[in-house]
């Protein structure tokens, strides 16, 4: 009962942060989420296999219990990013410039669809592999490295104007095939 109870503990600030997102910074929702996913997962408990780490499990369950909030819901509301707690702002002393960034790159991520959001916190914030998160998300592989370029793509946009293109990836001379 220990172990289950360490292995949840471990994994709630990363539960709580993944939520947070998708709740656009609403603590309460978020919250709520969490304390959801925990429940459901010490209820089910004996579905976990117990390979690997819990964390791509909570986060499908999380994901699972989002999706079904939405669709009940049929219409997410945001609050304006002014509105936000100063929790879900950077933790270290900003100056005016950072914060600003940082209350952009919010508001970018808001503007992102849910599946796009979800797979860039996933391996982007949370460190999941491609394979992880496909498996917490129910989706192949394929999937989540196709969204994640596009998070990436609509992200550097959205960020650096409209109209702006991402930088191109350059061929290293020695890795191109001979054919």
């Amino acid at each position: 009962m220990a172990d289950r109870h360490q292995l949840l503990t471990e994994q709630i600030p990363h539960l709580r942060r993944y939520a947070r997102v998708l709740h656009a910074g609403r603590m309460a929702d978020a919250d709520d989420l969490v304390q959801d996913t925990l429940e459901r997962a010490v209820n089910k408990w004996g579905l976990w296999r117990g390979v690997g780490s819990v964390r791509p499990w909570l986060f499908s369950i999380m994901h699972n219990l989002f999706v079904d909030q939405c669709a009940v819901r049929q219409a997410q509301t945001t609050q304006a990013l002014d509105d936000l707690p100063d929790g879900a702002l950077p933790v270290q002393a900003a100056d005016q410039e950072l914060r600003l960034e940082a209350l952009e790159l919010l508001a970018a991520l808001q503007r992102l669809s849910v599946p796009l959001r979800e797979v860039l916190l996933l391996v982007a914030v949370e460190g999941l592999s491609y394979a992880e998160t496909a498996k917490a998300l129910s989706v192949p592989t394929g999937t989540v490295m196709s969204r994640l370029s596009r998070a990436r793509t609509q992200l550097w946009q959205l960020t650096s104007g409209e109209g702006a293109q991402r930088p191109a990836l350059r061929v290293i001379e020695s890795q191109r095939s001979v054919g």
